[in-house]
């Protein structure tokens, strides 16, 4: 299984944009996520994509300014972020579930750090 390796992370300032990707094979893995984790906070899913005709889901905090795509041939999975707010300052991770009942996958992460 080819691991998920995040790269895109970085500071920017309030109402900004930054593009977070992921090496994301799809084989054997039917859901593609990112998920955040603010200090102090649980781990969240943010965005999912299904690699399997490419439903998506948000998070209500997220809807309207995030997007969540694939590149097939290039196995890469993204999340183009605009009008960063504060709020969204966290650990950022790329994940993969093989089945509905398997667990995620996680990547190791990168950081986003969005300042007023």
């Amino acid at each position: 299984q080819v691991p998920l390796v995040e790269s895109g992370g970085g500071s920017a300032q309030a109402g900004g944009s930054l593009r977070l990707s992921c090496t994301a094979s799809r084989d054997n893995r039917f859901l593609l996520g990112w998920w955040r984790e603010a200090p102090g906070v649980q781990r969240a899913l943010v965005a999912n994509i299904y690699t399997s005709g490419g439903t998506t889901w948000y998070a209500d905090s997220v809807k309207g300014r995030f997007t969540i795509s694939q590149d097939i041939p290039k196995n890469m999975l993204y999340l183009q972020m605009n009008n960063l707010q504060p709020n969204d300052t966290g650990m950022y991770y790329c994940a993969a579930k093989r089945g509905i009942g398997s667990p995620w996958d996680w990547g190791q992460g990168t950081q986003v750090t969005i300042s007023s």
